[in-house]
């Protein structure tokens, strides 16, 4: 089992390889002291701390043999000081060795099977956030991605951006609740949008469906913990001749605009409802159009960004912080809010994180819409 997981691993990093010799260092720095202070110190009763320590961060029989290797050492001990209570020390050294391989048995087992949940975890993300296309005829298009949840890979928040005979459309939205009780309810949303935004002519078609979506799936899969299942979604779409841009912006974070030096925060002219709850508040959906030239970003994101606090509470300025970045491409902007998030939260994400940056390109691609790759 250890060599599987030495085989399907990434390389430790030097500070990691360092920390693994401990045991080693701790066991030659007992045997020095032992031999160079007085017995009345009686240094070699910490010889056991060396295999227990091993346990933690070696394979089994490494910890063993470096129990057998400190038993030896008080062996030898014995031959140089007499009474040094060897008996009680090589005891203490055969249980702690006899339990810290135990120990480490146990800890092999349990990375391997984080081992395996991660890589289900890895294929489950490929099938619902699949690595997006990084352009789309003239339109350049980049993703950032963060679960909140410490072992999770997905989570509630999710996008998608499809080339179609229609334009380039795109979707990004939040599932109420974070972490893996959402998973589901955002797999079912991006499973409609990808066969809806072929089908249907216009973003209030797109939308009724991913409406009809939420609220079946709702019905056969009920949350526990809340009535009824909702999202927030914005739907945006490029249309082939380019120029403008429609959103319909479903309770979901407005996104923003960079042109030309100015940041706008675009608002819609008319709210609509967020996914589920149309038969609550209305279902009528508005689309607002926005000019969307050549150089422009759009930055597309959840609330995870714009609520995320740091100690003293305060939510991450997103637009002044947009209107201070001067970055060209879409994957220095993300990387660069990615960076910032953490070093404003101290590192520490309360909520899933999802962000998609689009730049229209000042060359144009002569290549047909679509490519999924």
């Amino acid at each position: 089992m250890s060599a599987r997981l030495r085989r399907r691993r990434p390389a430790y990093s030097g500070r990691w390889e360092v920390a693994r010799l401990s045991p080693v260092v701790l066991t030659i720095l007992i045997a020095v002291l032992a031999f160079s202070t007085p017995r009345e110190i009686a240094i070699s009763r910490l010889l056991p701390a060396a295999p227990a320590l091993a346990a933690a961060m070696w394979p089994v029989l490494p910890t063993v043999l470096l129990g057998a290797f400190c038993l030896l050492l008080m062996t030898v001990l014995s031959l140089f000081y007499t009474d040094l209570g060897t008996q009680y020390t090589s005891a203490a050294i055969v249980a702690v060795t006899l339990a810290a391989a135990y120990g480490s048995h146990v800890r092999l087992k349990r990375e391997e099977i984080l081992f395996q949940v991660r890589l289900v975890a890895d294929a489950a993300q490929k099938v619902l956030l699949r690595p997006l296309p990084r352009r789309i005829k003239d339109v350049e298009i980049e993703s950032l991605y963060l679960a909140a949840q410490e072992q999770a890979r997905i989570g509630g928040d999710f996008y998608e951006a499809i080339g179609t005979p229609h334009g380039v459309r795109l979707l990004i939205g939040d599932v109420r609740g974070k972490g893996l009780s959402a998973v589901g309810v955002a797999s079912a949303v991006i499973s409609c949008f990808r066969e809806a935004a072929y089908d249907e002519p216009d973003l209030q078609g797109i939308i009724h469906r991913l409406e009809t979506t939420v609220t079946r799936h709702s019905a056969v899969f009920p949350a526990q913990d809340q009535p009824e299942h909702f999202a927030t979604a914005l739907l945006a779409e490029i249309p082939r001749d380019g120029g403008h841009i429609r959103l319909l912006n479903c309770g979901h974070p407005p996104p923003l605009i960079a042109h030309r030096g100015k940041v706008r925060v675009l608002e819609p002219t008319i709210p609509s409802p967020p996914l589920n709850l149309a038969a609550l508040i209305g279902d009528r959906y508005w689309v607002d159009s926005v000019a969307f030239a050549p150089g422009d970003q759009l930055l597309l994101y959840t609330d995870g960004v714009s609520e995320a606090r740091d100690h003293a509470g305060q939510f991450f300025p997103l637009p002044d912080w947009m209107q201070r970045q001067d970055l060209e491409q879409p994957r220095e902007l993300l990387d660069q809010l990615h960076g910032d998030l953490l070093r404003h939260s101290g590192g520490r994400l309360d909520d899933d994180i999802a962000a998609l940056a689009l730049r229209r390109s000042d060359v144009q691609d002569r290549g047909a819409f679509g490519g999924e790759g």
